[in-house]
């Protein structure tokens, strides 16, 4: 019996034209809603784009947001500084970004779901902390968060 090659997160969600594909979609929602455009009115055009490379990056994909779009661990986290979220901002932005993933048809076996889940309520949860600041906790050779199966070890393929 030959070793089980576990596919990072995102491998397994398609890759960055799938991640760039649910930015793209999400932030088109985000622009739209009563509560999260205020936050967002002002963000560059490249913003969707960016978002996907740091979610690819930390999901084990290409170093893009790093190597390509000159970004960090520490600048992600200045952009959230001093936008004060809450927790109702949080509870859409979450709630947007999920129901992005299932139009887009980003897997739904439990195992994905589980960790993209717990990602986003990790992230989302220290935007919030980090917003009501103006001091980046982060320094600036801090590395990039890396994020994986957790507890499931990997996705389900009946094995």
């Amino acid at each position: 019996m030959g070793e089980r090659t576990i596919p990072t997160l995102h491998e397994w969600l398609g890759g960055t034209d799938r991640l760039e594909q649910l930015t793209t979609l999400f932030y088109r929602k985000v622009l739209q809603d009563d509560l999260l455009e205020p936050v967002f009115r002002h963000m560059s055009p490249e913003h969707a784009r960016h978002v996907a490379h740091f979610i690819g990056e930390v999901f084990g994909g290409p170093k893009q947001y790093t190597e390509t779009d000159g970004g960090s661990h520490a600048r992600m986290v200045a952009h959230h500084l001093g936008k004060h979220l809450d927790e109702a901002k949080r509870r859409r932005w979450m709630s947007l970004l999920l129901e992005s993933a299932d139009e887009i048809g980003l897997p739904d076996d439990p195992e994905f779901q589980s960790a993209l889940l717990g990602y986003l309520e990790w992230g989302s949860r220290i935007a919030v902390l980090n917003s009501t600041t103006v001091s980046n906790p982060i320094q600036p050779d801090a590395p990039m968060p890396i994020w994986g199966w957790g507890e499931t070890g990997g996705p389900y393929t009946g094995d």
